[in-house]
């Protein structure tokens, strides 16, 4: 289980020295072997907790649990050996690296053809086609956010942090990016998405908007929130994301 304990999180502008809380007092949790979609506005400290999760940045008051365990001060390596696996909302490039690296280097073991295959192929790519080929500028963005989910399926873990994770990907469909959660339902998964599908996919929904943070255990509780609140689905990156 990961816990939130009154988190919170302020930087300061460079410019003007003024003091901004990006997350405030925020407590949250996350049960084992669930699907969470936190959605909301841009700006509304969505992928900042993703961050503060992961250990890449710390928060400035509040503690993370894990399990039990004051993981708060702990850095990215330290909770990837834990169990905590990102894939970001936008892929990392590598240059002279082969997928098949990619995948090895995740998982942390050599993999034989069939382990590839299967970690790719759920990410809709042919193992085939893609074992062998470098992670450079010959393929699409699509193809890269394909990959890295890859090797976070590769990587495996306990908790799962998931970037809007369909950002990039044009033509591969929904519902095989819905397989991977489905996949992923024995591990506790954190999603940032604006999209109904994905969020149809959630045992609970969390909706950041401004200071407030609200949850709902049924999709169609969080639907009739929005629904009633027009201001806030036009504030978010897609158009009519929430139907």
């Amino acid at each position: 289980m990961l816990e939130l304990k009154n988190i919170s999180y302020t930087v300061q502008d460079e410019n003007t020295g003024r003091r901004q809380d990006i997350l405030k007092d925020l407590d949250l949790t996350f049960a084992d072997k669930s699907i969470n979609v936190i959605t909301g506005p841009n700006g509304s400290g969505k992928s900042t907790l993703i961050k503060l999760i992961m250990g890449f940045e710390k928060p400035t008051a509040g503690k993370v649990l894990f399990n039990g365990e004051d993981v708060t001060m702990l850095g990215v390596t330290e909770r990837a050996r834990r169990g905590f696996t990102i894939a970001f909302q936008q892929p990392v490039r590598f240059k002279g690296i082969t997928v098949k690296n990619l995948l090895e280097l995740a998982s942390g073991k050599r993999m034989d053809r069939d382990d590839m295959c299967d970690c790719l192929s759920a990410v809709g790519l042919c193992a085939r086609n893609y074992i062998d080929r470098a992670v450079d500028g010959t393929l699409s963005g699509g193809e890269l956010k394909r990959i890295e989910l890859a090797m976070a399926v590769a990587k495996g873990g306990e908790l799962f942090l998931l970037d809007e994770p369909e950002a990039g990907i044009d033509l591969w469909s929904f519902e095989d990016l819905v397989k991977i959660f489905d996949r992923l339902r024995d591990k506790t998964v954190i999603i940032v998405s604006h999209q109904q599908r994905i969020l149809e996919t959630a045992d609970k929904i969390f909706l950041f908007d401004r200071d407030k943070v609200s949850a709902a255990e049924r999709g169609e509780d969080m639907f009739a929130l929005l629904t009633r609140r027009p201001a806030l689905c036009r504030r978010n990156v897609k158009e009519n994301c929430y139907g």
